[in-house]
């Protein structure tokens, strides 16, 4: 059974045999950013047309706290710029925090300016693991010829990139899943994570996982009541996923989601039960297996 609430979770994964969550899409930034990431969705009816209360407005040691409470045993903290200058000091930032937090994997970012290769490079020698790349907040075109270098970078590393390139839940200047295909048709071999599953163009982004082997969809914001009231899936969602075998990896948006981590788990489940060709097996390797490989987590 799904769990009712995140003291449910720890119950839920004991029962499906799973060591412990991996989430690949979860949220940490100075504490300066944050906070006006968090002004922006305290505004949330002028930007999106509807309230987007924060569930984990928490200081930064209690919101670890949380994820270790839920059974997450393993995150990629993601942070991403908007504005050139800021790609640098936010992933020495995270290397930082990655490297006090022994749950938090290395990731990095990045944003089409000069010395984007230096600063990636190096973070990617030093052991980053993932890279956040977020098309609509940062405003860019992904096919910029200052990015094409970093493309190659990671698909030589082998480092995925989780790359925010759909419209939901706004379209952006630069956001389209056939946008960013033109990217994965020069750079094949590069390792990539739709997330949210690409929302709203998500038989766009079946079509990218199909067409390009390194190609994942994450499950951040999916299928939950809250999106499902703007965004809908597919009704045959789970039959399309039974065809993706491990390309499915789990994640939240934590902390800033307007509603209970368990809901997320409990909606991944949904899924599970819906169609037989997926079930615990699936759910252990989207919960856990896909993204502890994928991000390296022991």
């Amino acid at each position: 059974m799904p769990p009712a609430s995140d003291a449910d979770v720890p119950r839920f994964l004991g029962e499906l045999g799973v060591p412990g969550i991996v989430d690949a899409h979860v949220h940490f930034l100075p504490e300066r950013m944050l906070a006006k990431v968090w002004s922006y969705f305290d505004d949330a009816a002028v930007h999106y047309g509807r309230d987007w209360p924060i569930a984990y407005r928490l200081p930064e040691d209690e919101r670890i706290a949380v994820l270790e409470k839920l059974g997450v045993i393993g995150f990629a903290p993601l942070v991403y710029p908007h504005k050139p200058g800021m790609g640098r000091w936010l992933t020495e930032w995270v290397t930082e925090f990655a490297a006090r937090t022994p749950a938090a994997v290395p990731t990095a970012t990045l944003y089409p300016e000069p010395d984007v290769v230096e600063y990636l490079g190096a973070a990617v020698e030093a052991g980053a693991r993932l890279v956040k790349v977020h098309v609509q907040v940062g405003a860019f075109d992904p096919r910029d010829e200052l990015l094409r270098p970093a493309w190659g970078l990671l698909a030589e590393a082998g480092v995925p990139a989780m790359v925010h390139c759909g419209h939901g839940p706004i379209p952006g200047t630069h956001t389209g899943l056939d946008v960013f295909g033109e990217v994965l048709a020069e750079h094949p071999r590069l390792p990539v994570v739709l997330a949210h599953a690409g929302m709203p163009e998500f038989a766009a982004a079946l079509d990218l996982v199909h067409r390009f082997e390194h190609v994942h969809l994450d499950t951040t914001m999916v299928g939950t009541a809250f999106t499902e009231e703007i965004i809908q899936l597919p009704a045959d969602w789970p039959a399309q996923l039974a065809d993706l075998g491990d390309r499915v990896v789990f994640g939240t948006d934590f902390p800033n989601i307007p509603y209970p981590y368990a809901e997320q788990v409990a909606a991944v489940a949904g899924w599970a039960e819906r169609d037989d060709r997926l079930g615990a097996p699936w759910l252990r390797a989207v919960l856990h297996d896909t993204p502890a490989r994928l991000l390296g987590v022991a």
